[in-house]
């Protein structure tokens, strides 16, 4: 079961059932289409974080079972899980479900002929590449260049209750008297559940029989408050009217001066010499705008709901793939070692590898934080791998060599010793890839 690992997030249809049994969701062996190991988040693993993780690599710590090359013995040895190891299996309740095996899933072992038939096969398909180097130089060194993603997406679904205020116009009211307010966690919000691990999805819910008729505070109930303007630093309750302002045009004279020395009444103010408030007339009041002059406020109980996707994700890579090239990794495509959906995941467990339980241990402990107005719906749970092998040839002083890409064992090569085109044939585009 291969998928691309830099693919985008694949779409997964989930039912209202889904929702109502994940508590007994069983954890499945043969998982469900591999999309991105951040599924849900959209995100890509990245070349940066494959070339991070091999520099903080320890592979003497690894068994060959973990990461091993794909060409190893039919039967390695794997070490011991420690007696204090807690193993937990996520399975139906009352029904025991045996543990994953790193063998079992996306891992095929190749022995050298295989390896020597897979690069003859491919260099049997370019027309101007010699075979003898294929067929006769010697299988000097086998690499693991295997990258592992783990992933843990937490599912969860926050509902907060805020108040709005409106102007009250004379509405039906939905108050107390038609029944008792719902809490907000006893809305019934089927209609409305998206699909599993989207990454966000928020909807208001008014709250039934929440409504409350309110005096407004800022006019008190008056439906007025003192004008901005004119009323400027007025105590709170207190306004004065017919406040005036000089006339900007004549400067308070009421007379306009021309330069012949004469006068003229002027137009602006009448010859007054002041103007009366041009916000509210020099009432000394306006409307008060909370409340549209109602003197009441309705307030309402509206359901704050969001659904989104927590993701956490570790990398974890060999040393060898610090220097293996782009382009094998964009070609490498991912396969699931497990992939578990329950309530609440707890550690994959691998029969044959601690180390792989170890690094399921560390991708649960990194679980994002739950807020505290939040539930869990669901969590998933996958470990990847994406299956690389570097193989060296050799010959007297000369050497080659070539990867050994994902179960689907595509060959990768670029500077084969024997090549007889110099780029003048139709091979000549897939060289420069």
């Amino acid at each position: 079961m291969e998928q691309a690992l830099l693919s985008g997030e694949e779409k997964r249809e989930e039912s209202w059932r889904s929702y109502q049994y994940l508590g007994r969701t069983s954890s499945s062996l043969r998982a469900p289409p591999y999309s991105s190991p951040a599924a849900g988040a959209g995100e890509e693993v990245s070349i940066e974080e494959i070339r991070s993780a091999s520099a903080l690599s320890s592979d003497r710590y690894y068994p060959p079972s973990i990461h091993g090359a794909l060409v190893t013995s039919p039967e390695p040895d794997h070490p011991r899980i420690p007696q204090d190891q807690a193993i937990v299996f996520q399975g139906r309740y009352g029904e025991y479900q045996p543990g994953y095996s790193s063998k079992e899933v996306g891992r095929e072992y190749l022995d050298e002929v295989e390896i020597r038939q897979l690069l003859i096969d491919h260099v049997g398909h370019r027309c101007c590449w010699g075979s003898q180097p294929a067929r006769r130089w010697t299988i000097s060194t086998i690499e693991d260049c295997n990258v592992y993603v783990g992933t843990l997406e937490t599912f969860v679904e926050e509902r907060e209750k805020i108040i709005e205020r409106e102007p009250y116009l004379g509405e039906k009211v939905d108050g107390k008297d038609n029944g008792l307010e719902i809490a907000i966690w006893e809305l019934d919000l089927r209609s409305e559940f998206p699909l599993l691990f989207v990454p966000q999805k928020e909807i208001r819910v008014k709250v039934p029989h929440s409504d409350i008729i309110e005096k407004c505070s800022d006019c008190e109930g008056r439906g007025q408050i003192a004008c901005p303007t004119c009323n400027a630093g007025q105590e709170r309750r207190t306004y004065k009217e017919n406040q005036m302002s000089q006339c900007p045009a004549c400067y308070g004279r009421g007379l306009i001066a021309h330069r012949d020395g004469s006068d003229t009444i002027c137009t602006k103010c009448s010859g007054k010499g002041m103007l009366p408030c041009a916000t509210c007339g020099s009432r000394g009041l306006v409307k008060c705008q909370a409340c549209q002059g109602q003197g009441s406020l309705i307030a309402r109980s509206i359901a704050l709901i969001r659904w989104r996707t927590l993701s956490t994700r570790k990398v974890s890579a060999t040393s060898g793939a610090a220097s293996v090239p782009d382009e094998v990794f964009h070609r490498a495509r991912g396969v699931q070692l497990c992939n578990i959906q329950a309530y609440q995941c707890t550690p994959a467990f691998f029969a044959d590898s601690y180390l792989l339980n170890k690094f399921s241990s560390e991708v649960i402990a990194s679980r994002f934080p739950v807020p505290p107005a939040a539930r869990i719906i669901s969590e998933r749970h996958v470990i990847s791998v994406v299956p690389v092998t570097r193989v060296t040839m050799s010959h007297r002083n000369r050497s080659f060599g070539f990867y050994i890409i994902g179960n689907s064992r595509e060959v990768f090569i670029r500077d084969y010793p024997s090549k007889f085109c110099w780029g003048l044939c139709c091979c000549f585009e897939w060289l420069k890839v």
